[in-house]
């Protein structure tokens, strides 16, 4: 099992994992999920997978077992900026509520987004702790090594119970909502306390 940080200058080096990812969050968040999304060629994509962002792959002898993909919260792309920022602006067509947050939304050089976050379905139940583990850690590696000290992102409302598993620290940054059949929550993640 490999976790790979993947950015538009270094896809080249690593094959098809670019496309396995889309792929892989078709199948997780279009087929599975039922979510209506953007989609080509068998791959979800959508206004915020540009040069910009970055993309955390857990994967094994080419199958995408997880993903995430951070987002500067300073990046502009026509209207859009981070989908945090643009669902509290309105402008995601209120497929996410606008009243996500308790403040507004960040815009700073060293805070990222995580969004797209997803396990396979087809991952086992025997090791689905580990991916997403390993997920995690690439995560928080990729934020750091961009300059992150924080990284935000609309999760889980049980995020309190699998962030201390994963010795994370994190904070809510808006009420827990009901929507797309699931509650969730903005969190903020602090990343300098484990710096050391």
């Amino acid at each position: 099992m490999q976790t790979t940080t993947i950015s538009f200058a270094n896809m080249h080096t690593h094959g098809e994992l670019f496309a396995n990812i889309l792929r892989a969050r078709r199948q997780s968040f279009i087929v599975q999920n039922n979510w209506d999304l953007p989609q080509s060629e068998g791959m979800e994509y959508d206004q915020y997978d540009t040069p910009a962002s970055r993309w955390v792959a857990v994967h094994e002898r080419g199958e995408v077992l997880a993903g995430i993909r951070l987002t500067p919260t300073t990046a502009r792309c026509g209207i859009y900026s981070y989908m945090i920022r643009d669902a509290q602006r309105g402008i995601l067509g209120g497929s996410i509520p606008q009243n996500l947050l308790f403040e507004e939304a960040p815009v700073d050089e060293h805070i990222w987004e995580s969004s797209r976050v997803f396990v396979s379905h087809a991952v086992p139940m025997g090791i689905r702790r580990k991916v997403h583990a390993e997920l995690i850690a690439g995560l928080n590696q990729a934020a750091r090594e961009l300059g992150a000290t924080r990284h935000i992102g609309l999760i889980d409302s049980n995020w309190p119970r699998w962030y201390r598993r994963c010795g994370m620290e994190g904070e809510a940054m808006g009420p827990v909502m009901n929507f797309d059949d699931g509650a969730f929550q903005c969190v903020a993640t602090n990343l300098v306390q484990k710096l050391h």
